[in-house]
C-alpha cells in the first residue's frame, strides 16, 4: 500500500518494512489509475531502479538516477533496490518483473530502451507505480506509468554555443553513444548552438554503435577512438552523448591538449583523474537526479500525474550547463543571454540534425 501524505511517510519510514513482507495484499499496494499515495496505511518506502546500460557507476546517466533515489530516500526514508541489464539488454523486462514481484513501488525504468517493454509490464501490475526516463508514454494508455522526458535539444544548444565561442580552431566535434533519435537530439542542438555564435564552424560527429546495439554507451575505448580522429582532424573541443563511453572522449582530450563537454552529471565533480578533470569546459546537465526525486515526491504525496508525460526543459531547469571549473566563466553572459531567448521562444531548437 502506499504512504498517504509526505507526514506519514517521513514518520513511518523504516518502521514497516516486516509488515510489508507479511502482508497478504499486493506489496505495491494501494491500487492503479496513475497513483502514488491515498492507500489506507503506509509501509516503507521501497524503490525500484532498473538502469540502463552500464548500471551504477558509468559516472553519468545510471549515476544521476540513482542521486536521484537516493536523495528522495534521504527526505522520505526507506530504500532502494537497483538492478542492471545484462549483456546483451535482453532482460529489460525480467528486471522490472523482479522489482514488481518483490514489492518494490515505485520503479523507475532509466533509459528508452526500456519503452518497448514497459507497457505491458504496467498493465500487469496496475497496483504498482512506474515511471521510465527519456521514453513518451502518452499513447500506452497506462494510467500507472509515467514519462520523464527532457528537452536535451536545449541544454546542447547552450552546450554548442560554448564551445563555439571558446574554440580557437573553427573545428569542434560530437560524439554520440548510440545512433538514436534521442541521442540525435544531442547532436541538433549542438550543432544548432554553435552555428548560432559562427555560421561557418565545422562540426565532426560520430556515433559508437548504430542503432539498437546499446553497447556504445559502455565502450570507453571506442569512444576515445572516435575522440582522438576528430582531435587529430583540427577540432579543439569535443562533446559526448555516450554515458560511460565519455571517459574515453576525456582521455582523448587529455592526450591531445584539447577540451570536452561532459552530459547528465557535472562531470568534472564525477572524474577521479585530475588531468581528466582539467580538460572539461562543462557538462550538458540533463538533471535525471532532480526528475526521479520529484517523481518519487509526488508518488509519496499522490499527485503522480498518471499515463501522462513529464518535460524538464531550460525554463525548469531540467537542463543546463555547469559552470564548474570556471571554464566558462569568460563567456556566461553570451551564454545565459542564449538560454532566456530559448525560454522566451525567440529560439526555436531544431530535434533533429
Amino acid at each position: 500500500m502506499r504512504a498517504s501524505a509526505r507526514g506519514m511517510a517521513l514518520l513511518l519510514a523504516g518502521s514497516m518494512a516486516l509488515a510489508a513482507c507479511a502482508s497478504d495484499e499486493p506489496a505495491g499496494g494501494g491500487g492503479g489509475g496513475g497513483g502514488g499515495g491515498g492507500g489506507e496505511a503506509a509501509e516503507e518506502l521501497q524503490i525500484g531502479l532498473a538502469y540502463d546500460t552500464g548500471g551504477r557507476g558509468d559516472r553519468s546517466f545510471n549515476d544521476s538516477a540513482y542521486a536521484g533515489a537516493q536523495a528522495a530516500v534521504d527526505e522520505f526514508g526507506g530504500t532502494v533496490q537497483d538492478l542492471s541489464p545484462n549483456a546483451d539488454a535482453s532482460n529489460r523486462a525480467d528486471l522490472l518483473t523482479q522489482l514488481a514481484d518483490e514489492g518494490y513501488n515505485p520503479i523507475i525504468a532509466v533509459g528508452f530502451a526500456y519503452g518497448d517493454v514497459i507497457g505491458e509490464v504496467a498493465g500487469q501490475y496496475p497496483g504498482t507505480t512506474f515511471a521510465i526516463v527519456d521514453s513518451s508514454v502518452a499513447e500506452l494508455g497506462q494510467d500507472n506509468l509515467t514519462g520523464l522526458l527532457f528537452a536535451e535539444e536545449e541544454g546542447s544548444f547552450l552546450a554548442g554555443a560554448a564551445a563555439a565561442l571558446k574554440s580557437e580552431t573553427g573545428t569542434i566535434g560530437f560524439v554520440g553513444g548510440v545512433e538514436t533519435p534521442l541521442i540525435a537530439k544531442f547532436e541538433a542542438g549542438y550543432v544548432a548552438g554553435a552555428q548560432a555564435v559562427n555560421p561557418a564552424i565545422q562540426v565532426l560527429t560520430e556515433y559508437i554503435s548504430p542503432a539498437g546495439d546499446f553497447s556504445g554507451f559502455n565502450d570507453p575505448a571506442r569512444g576515445q577512438i572516435l575522440a582522438q580522429g576528430m582531435y587529430d582532424g583540427g577540432a579543439d573541443i569535443v562533446y559526448h552523448a555516450a554515458g560511460g563511453s565519455g571517459i574515453g572522449v576525456f582521455q582523448a582530450a587529455a592526450a591531445s591538449n584539447g577540451r570536452a563537454i561532459g552530459v547528465d552529471s557535472d562531470q568534472y565533480q564525477t572524474v577521479d583523474d585530475p588531468a581528466l578533470q582539467a580538460v572539461i569546459m562543462t557538462s550538458m546537465l540533463k538533471r535525471v537526479d532532480n526528475a526521479v526525486q520529484g517523481f518519487i515526491g509526488n508518488y509519496v504525496d499522490g499527485s503522480v500525474p498518471g499515463g501522462e508525460d513529464v518535460v524538464n526543459d531550460l525554463q525548469t531547469e531540467g537542463v543546463g550547463l555547469a559552470t564548474t571549473g570556471g571554464q566558462i566563466d569568460d563567456i556566461q553572459d553570451q551564454v545565459d543571454q542564449y538560454r532566456q531567448q530559448i525560454i522566451d521562444g525567440e529560439i526555436e531548437v531544431p530535434t533533429t540534425p
